[in-house]
């Protein structure tokens, strides 16, 4: 074969290869929104149905570019359904409705289990020996671009947020987090300024719930987020988008650099 050829059919090999999937993504994007869709966000996102027309549009195209990149998988028994589908794509894009960029770009399966789920986790101990006790889990955020789910806890956190937890906004939070390499409660921010506010804020909220948490002491961030950083980043991410308002007014700084990050203001969403 002429070689010349050979490296013309090369080249548009690989256009085609990087093509075809930008073509599919927009031919998914250019599809009418499917009305059991737009009944399965009503009747189970709560926060679908208070949300601005620009807003509404905004997250059934996010919905759309999520359900076209992303695979699921069902376990424990559980088969996979476009309610499950569409519930989850919409609670993991509402932390995304005001931020740029792709869908969850490191991001390829969510495996959903009925209910809670047995892992374990090795662990060692203050001693060094490692011991790899089950857990019950309903979330859990893995590096590898993997996220698994109790269904029943996704869709209690999804119809109904008055208790602040939500095990989808949890867990793609632990996604967002991860997306500069490390799952430590510093997502990528904007700039220096904004790494030092955040690092200022969180730092300080962070030892205040701790010190909640060891003494006893209500607050109105779940004590699990003073594990450790990642999942006071988390855990505020819940609240902040569950209870904003009360949020706003006793942990005014905490809720303006998640304000900045989000480049959302779930205050206008939500009847607290």
């Amino acid at each position: 074969m002429n070689p010349w050829l050979f490296l013309t059919l090369v080249l548009l090999g690989i256009a085609l290869a990087l093509w075809i999937p930008h073509w599919r993504l927009r031919r998914a994007r250019a599809a009418p929104f499917p009305e059991a869709w737009e009944r399965i966000l009503e009747r189970n996102m709560e926060v679908y149905r208070k949300l601005s027309p620009p807003l509404r549009a905004r997250l059934r195209d996010l919905i759309r570019q999520f359900l076209h990149q992303k695979h699921f998988s069902g376990a424990g028994g559980l088969a996979i359904t476009d309610e499950i589908r569409v519930t989850i794509a919409a609670e993991a894009c509402q932390l995304i409705l005001g931020r740029p960029g792709g869908v969850y770009p490191g991001l390829r399966y969510i495996i959903v289990y009925p209910g809670a789920f047995v892992v374990e986790h090795a662990e060692p101990d203050e001693l060094g020996i490692v011991d790899a006790a089950p857990q019950d889990l309903l979330g859990e955020s893995w590096h590898n671009g993997k996220v698994i789910l109790a269904w029943d806890s996704v869709l209690r956190g999804s119809r109904n947020f008055i208790d602040g937890r939500n095990v989808v906004l949890h867990e793609f939070a632990h996604q967002l987090d991860s997306e500069d390499g490390a799952v430590d409660g510093t997502p990528l921010l904007g700039g220096e300024h904004s790494y030092r506010s955040w690092a200022a804020v969180l730092s300080a909220e962070f030892e205040e719930l701790q010190n909640a948490s060891y003494h006893g002491r209500e607050s109105l961030l779940d004590h699990y987020g003073a594990s450790n950083p990642a999942e006071f980043f988390a855990v505020a991410t819940e609240t902040f988008f569950a209870k904003p308002r009360q949020m706003a007014r006793h942990h005014a700084e905490l809720f303006a650099v998640l304000h900045d990050y989000y480049r959302a203001d779930p205050r206008e969403w939500r009847n607290e």
